[in-house]
C-alpha cells in the first residue's frame, strides 16, 4: 500500500480513538473537493477545534499527510492552504465508492477470484499484493487464491495496474457451484468475530449520539459537523474491511447491517446542517 493509502486506512475505528489525521482527510473529503481540493490553513484549524483538536496538533498533522503525499501546499488570494494531490483526490474517489454504498452483493452475482504468483526473487511484491488484496476486503480460500464479492472487479484491476502488479495476477469471475457449503465458508475466508467486533464498537460509540439527535426537534450546525465527522471518521474504514458479502451468507441478524442502517441514517441527519457550518467558516 502506498503512504497516501495508509493514511486513509490507518488506525482503530472508533472516533473517541481516531487521531487529527484522520479528522483532516475527512474533513477534505466532504467538503474541500468543492473549493478544488483546497482549504485555508485558517479555515481548517477552525474547523478542527470544533472537535477538540489544538492548532499545533492541526499543522503536526497537515505535515505528515504532505510528506505522504496526499496534501500539497498551496497560496490563494494571499492565504496558505493546502490542496488534495492528484493521489489523494483519486483515493477519495474510490472511498466514495465503498463508504457510502449501501447495497450488499448478492449471490447472483457471484465472486470475483485473484489468482497470483510471485517469485521468491521478488517478495516485496507478494507482500505489497497481499497487503492490497486486503485493503480491498478480499478474503483468502486458499494459498495463492483470493476471493471477494464480484462487484470489486474494477477497483481490483485499477489497483494491480497503479501498483505495477497486474503481470504477477490473473481476475476471475466465478460461482460456487460444489461442494462445500459456502455461508460455513465464510468464517475461513474473512475474520467475521473481528468484523463483529467493530461493528459493534461503532454501534456502542454512535447509538448514544443518535439518541441524542433523535430527542432534538432542532440542532445547531456546529453540532451537527461535528458529529458527523465524527461519526463518518468511525465509519469509513469498516466498508473496507466488510467487502459487502452477501446477506444469505452472513449469521441471522448481521450486526453490520443494524450498523449500516444507523450511519446512513445519521448521515442523512447531519449532512445538511455540516454543510451549512463549514460554508460560514471555509467558503463566505
Amino acid at each position: 500500500m502506498t503512504a497516501a493509502g495508509e493514511a486513509f486506512t490507518d488506525g482503530e475505528f472508533g472516533a473517541r480513538s481516531a487521531q487529527p489525521r484522520q479528522f483532516i482527510v475527512t474533513v477534505y473529503g466532504l467538503y474541500a473537493r468543492e473549493d478544488g481540493g483546497w482549504l485555508s490553513v485558517a479555515s481548517l484549524i477552525t474547523l478542527l477545534a470544533d472537535l477538540d483538536i489544538d492548532e499545533p496538533a492541526v499543522r503536526s498533522s497537515i505535515s505528515r499527510l504532505k510528506r505522504r503525499g496526499i496534501l500539497v501546499a498551496e497560496r490563494r488570494g494571499g492565504a496558505a492552504g493546502y490542496a488534495l494531490s492528484e493521489e489523494g483526490l483519486a483515493l477519495l474517489r474510490e472511498g466514495d465508492e465503498r463508504i457510502f454504498r449501501r447495497e450488499r452483493s448478492t449471490l447472483d452475482e457471484g465472486w470475483l477470484l485473484a489468482v497470483f504468483s510471485v517469485p521468491e526473487s521478488e517478495r516485496n511484491k507478494r507482500h505489497v499484493l497481499r497487503t492490497q488484496l486486503t485493503r480491498l476486503g478480499f478474503g483468502t480460500a486458499a494459498p495463492g487464491v483470493w476471493i471477494a464479492p464480484a462487484h470489486l472487479h474494477h477497483a481490483t484491476a485499477t489497483m494491480l495496474r497503479q501498483q505495477d502488479l497486474d503481470g504477477y495476477a490473473d481476475l476471475f469471475r466465478a460461482d460456487h457451484l460444489s461442494f462445500a457449503d459456502v455461508a460455513a465458508k465464510m468464517r475461513q475466508w474473512w475474520d467475521l468475530d473481528e468484523l463483529e467486533r467493530q461493528y459493534t464498537a461503532f454501534l456502542d460509540d454512535q447509538e448514544p449520539v443518535w439518541q441524542r439527535w433523535r430527542r432534538k426537534r432542532a440542532g445547531d450546525d456546529r453540532e451537527a459537523f461535528v458529529d458527523y465527522v465524527r461519526v463518518l471518521t468511525s465509519w469509513r474504514r469498516l466498508p473496507y474491511l466488510d467487502p459487502g458479502l452477501p446477506c444469505e451468507l452472513l449469521p441471522t441478524d448481521w450486526v453490520g447491517s443494524r450498523a449500516a442502517d444507523l450511519f446512513f441514517t445519521m448521515r442523512e441527519r447531519l449532512e445538511s446542517g455540516a454543510q451549512e457550518h463549514v460554508s460560514a467558516i471555509a467558503f463566505s
